[in-house]
């Protein structure tokens, strides 16, 4: 992380690359009610290429709106949960879709 802005350094779970996109299913074929067990290995294994997995398992928990970090931190969270509601069918999507942090989908 540079001292001078804050910025999240190319390393940590809070960079976010300008690539990215938050409109893209990270995983095919999309969460239904057969594919479980398949789809959490194929998402736990995309989301971790990203360096994202800590948005789902909780060590990366929400930051406090006082902290430097928490635009950061809030712009990926919301990242990680665009890819999980793009990656899910849409009946299942339905039950999801007002929950705004990812380690709570």
């Amino acid at each position: 992380m540079n001292n001078e802005d804050q910025t999240p350094g190319v390393h940590s779970h809070l960079y976010l690359h300008p690539s990215e996109n938050p409109a893209i299913p990270l995983v095919s074929p999309l969460l239904d009610a057969n594919n479980y067990h398949s789809w959490s290995r194929s998402m736990l294994t995309a989301l971790s290429a990203k360096n994202k997995v800590e948005f789902i398992d909780g060590t990366a928990p929400e930051l406090s709106p006082s902290d430097p970090l928490f635009n950061s931190w809030r712009r990926y969270n919301n990242m990680v949960v665009s890819w999980l509601v793009h990656s899910i069918s849409i009946p299942i999507r339905h039950s999801i879709f007002r929950m705004d942090r990812a380690d709570k989908i």
